[in-house]
């Protein structure tokens, strides 16, 4: 049964909760936060390495004891710590995690002030307005509490976030390449539309053997449930919940398989009807006039039938790309090729792994000119935030990393907290002396929209902000975008000549793909950054890029694709003239 680094980072993930949660010291729960971080982010498999009697210390971060609890998940599916954890607490305190509002360190006042084990207990608590004299709740905290739980449990698609959808893929076309008589392998789907969520995987095949084939796949280790197996059609579910349709598709039918199987259903429905104005049938067997097939073999012959170019996957979502191919306007997307450097990193100075030297020789390994530290400022003191000391000592040590000139050059930054009225968390005669100030909302996420939004338009007329992190402060899967009319703050950016960030991180892909257009059509200019905390991190860049290729946009509307010089003169042009 294989285990992705995606199960180790969920173990960790849930150890450090249960712990913070129990009120263990913060320094254990920190450790396994980071644990997860690691795993989670790390770009080779770490069941392989386990598997191959690597040494797993030899990753940045990862001790004794952490290499241990990863090579006995890998080896048993388990944690025995983890399982010690879940032994001493009630099992419906993780379920209480999943309601919007509720960390593990509420959770932990619930539990061991009013004795709250589950949502039955929370329920009970909320409706007799107990919650409300805890310290940090509320009254309004606890009406959303109990409206939460009141509300019915909807009906939803079980969804992945990209990089779990990659483990499963990774390891899926090893297997089935291994299968005799396999000619072709794609994966079609939103997967292969870089959507930020993957539902069921779609693989089409071509092969010499549709029933062999159809044979290795349901015999594959993961597989926990076959829905249905056929010849050319079978469809099961693996052992994390994520369901997989195999399909066999003949040469001649491949290419418009691929096409049809990509999506998405709105662009398959527009070049359908393109079709049918011409006369012609298309499935996702081919294009036919009459009887014959004229087209099929290939995606490009497809689009070449109906008088298009070819579509890149991202942008198939029937929002004005068939218009665009027609009239020769498509843009040339953003490639991870582009990238120069990165503009929103952590050192080990706050919450990240890496010193300053090794970020830097981390960056220019990946080919990179330039790389800005961007540590927390003192406001999040829970990542070890910097104050204008401290940071003022990381701008000497800067100076000495990049005078020995080895790897990118480190600009020197900081992601400073927006305040709740929108001032800045540090003072400004410190923040002129940075090349560039990320500022970002860590909290007050339940301000009103007009609150919000005023203090968002508040930070952008800053003197000193360079760059809007995370703006919409979304997590995929587990919190909503914060109230605000990001219209009017993407507008004032634009205005204001401040870089929206795409954050790469794959829980966060903030901007989405359809803020980043209407940044886009604004005039703003956007930078794709990682949030990095340790160097493995700095590869989830592809992620960023997936994303802006989805917001359609060019090397040119994308600030760190620029060279070093150039990139100096954007962000202070009154020193770079």
């Amino acid at each position: 049964m294989p285990v992705h680094n995606s199960d180790l980072e969920e173990m960790f993930t849930t150890l450090a909760d249960l712990l913070e949660i129990e009120g263990a010291n913060q320094y254990r729960v920190r450790a396994y936060r980071n644990a997860a971080r690691i795993v989670g982010g790390y770009p080779r498999r770490l069941a392989d390495m386990v598997q191959q009697g690597e040494d797993l210390t030899a990753i940045q971060g990862v001790g004794k004891e952490l290499a241990g609890k990863i090579e006995e998940a890998v080896r048993s599916g388990d944690m025995t710590a983890l399982q010690k954890q879940r032994e001493k607490l009630p099992s419906g305190l993780l379920q209480l995690l999943d309601l919007e509002g509720l960390g593990p360190k509420k959770v932990s006042a619930l539990y061991r002030e009013l004795g709250i084990t589950g949502p039955e207990d929370l329920k009970e608590a909320a409706g007799e307005g107990r919650i409300r004299e805890l310290k940090g709740f509320g009254k309004k905290t606890e009406e959303k509490i109990l409206h939460e739980l009141e509300q019915p449990a909807p009906h939803q698609e079980r969804r992945f976030l990209l990089p779990r959808a990659e483990e499963v893929v990774g390891v899926l076309q090893d297997y089935l390449r291994q299968a005799p008589g396999l000619i072709k392998l794609e994966i079609a789907g939103s997967f292969r539309r870089r959507k930020e969520t993957v539902g069921d995987l779609d693989i089409l095949v071509q092969a010499e053997d549709n029933s062999r084939i159809m044979e290795h796949f349901v015999a594959f280790e993961d597989v926990s449930e076959v829905l249905m197996q056929g010849e050319t059609r079978t469809s099961v579910v693996l052992r994390g919940g994520m369901q997989v349709d195999l399909r066999a598709v003949p040469g001649q039918s491949f290419g418009a398989a691929l096409h049809y199987f990509t999506g998405s259903k709105a662009h398959n429905i527009a070049v359908r009807k393109m079709g049918q104005n011409l006369g012609y049938k298309i499935n996702e067997y081919g294009i036919y006039q009459g009887e014959e097939q004229i087209a099929g073999s290939t995606e490009s012959g497809v689009y070449q039938a109906v008088g298009l170019t070819y579509i890149e996957p991202e942008l198939r979502e029937d929002l004005g790309e068939l218009e665009a191919s027609a009239n020769g306007t498509l843009p040339e997307l953003v490639s991870a090729a582009d990238i120069r450097g990165d503009l929103h990193v952590h050192s080990h100075y706050s919450d990240g792994a890496e010193s300053l030297r090794d970020l830097a020789l981390a960056a220019g390994a990946r080919g990179y000119a330039y790389l800005a530290v961007t540590d927390h400022s003192q406001r999040l003191s829970v990542a070890r935030g910097l104050g204008s000391e401290r940071l003022l000592q990381q701008l000497e040590e800067i100076d000495k990393v990049n005078a020995q000139g080895e790897g990118a050059t480190l600009l020197k930054g900081i992601e400073v907290d927006i305040l709740p009225d929108g001032g800045l968390d540090l003072p400004e005669d410190v923040l002129r002396r940075l090349d560039l100030v990320v500022c970002a909302i860590h909290s007050g996420f339940n301000l009103s929209g007009q609150a919000q939004t005023e203090r968002l338009l508040a930070a952008l007329e800053h003197p000193c902000c360079s760059v809007l992190a995370h703006p919409t402060g979304r997590m995929l899967q587990s919190r909503s975008p914060y109230d605000a009319d990001m219209e009017r703050v993407i507008r004032r950016a634009a205005e204001r000549g401040v870089i929206l960030e795409i954050n790469s991180q794959p829980d966060r892909l903030d901007l989405s793909d359809v803020h980043i257009r209407m940044a886009r059509e604004a005039g703003a200019r956007m930078v794709i950054c990682t949030d990095a905390h340790n160097a493995a991190g700095l590869d989830l860049v592809r992620y960023g890029v997936d994303q802006a290729r989805r917001g359609w946009l060019k090397k040119s509307d994308v600030a760190n694709t620029l060279e070093l010089a150039e990139l100096r003169r954007l962000l202070s042009p009154s020193k770079y003239v």
